[in-house]
């Protein structure tokens, strides 16, 4: 399989990566990488109704996600992966998976998260996976579009905790 593009964005599916991203990246697979949506049956429906109908789209664990890359059946298929958390990331690198560059496009703010940049708000455990990502050498660039400059999101992570 060839990633494509590994995107962090806990929105998923939706329009800048149906009018944006899908083209500035093909791909013929949009896989969903994420432990609660895929054990979730009505956001899974809801997550894969948004896909357009010319790409096929997929909701997966990290686990089977793993599994799937390293099935010869799909080494030819293109991918774009979508994640909701780096720790999702960081579980796909330790099975295997060679992600070398991930965007880190949108982490809504909740309670109890650290507001970043207008569109990353990030809890203790999403600082501890980037952390572990950039120690893995994983460059994590920052862009809401393909077409934005790229910010180094490591730099953007370090200095907000000075």
């Amino acid at each position: 399989m060839k990633i494509t593009v590994a995107r962090i964005d806990d929105r998923f599916i939706h329009g800048q990566v149906l009018t944006k991203w899908i083209k500035t990246y093909p791909a013929k697979r949009i896989i969903v990488v994420s432990e609660e949506i895929a054990n979730d049956p009505m956001r899974k429906i809801l997550t894969l109704s948004v896909a357009p109908t010319n790409i096929k789209a997929s909701v997966v664990t990290p686990a089977k996600m793993a599994k799937v890359f390293k099935n010869p059946k799909y080494d030819q298929t293109t991918a774009m992966l979508l994640f909701g958390k780096p720790s999702e990331v960081v579980e796909l690198i330790e099975n295997g998976v060679p992600i070398t560059n991930v965007n880190v496009g949108g982490m809504r703010f909740d309670q109890g998260k650290l507001h970043l940049t207008e569109s990353v708000s990030v809890t203790t455990s999403d600082l501890q996976a980037f952390e572990n990502l950039a120690a893995r050498g994983v460059k994590l660039e920052l862009r809401q579009l393909p077409s934005d400059p790229r910010h180094d999101f490591l730099k953007i992570l370090r200095n907000s905790q000075k």
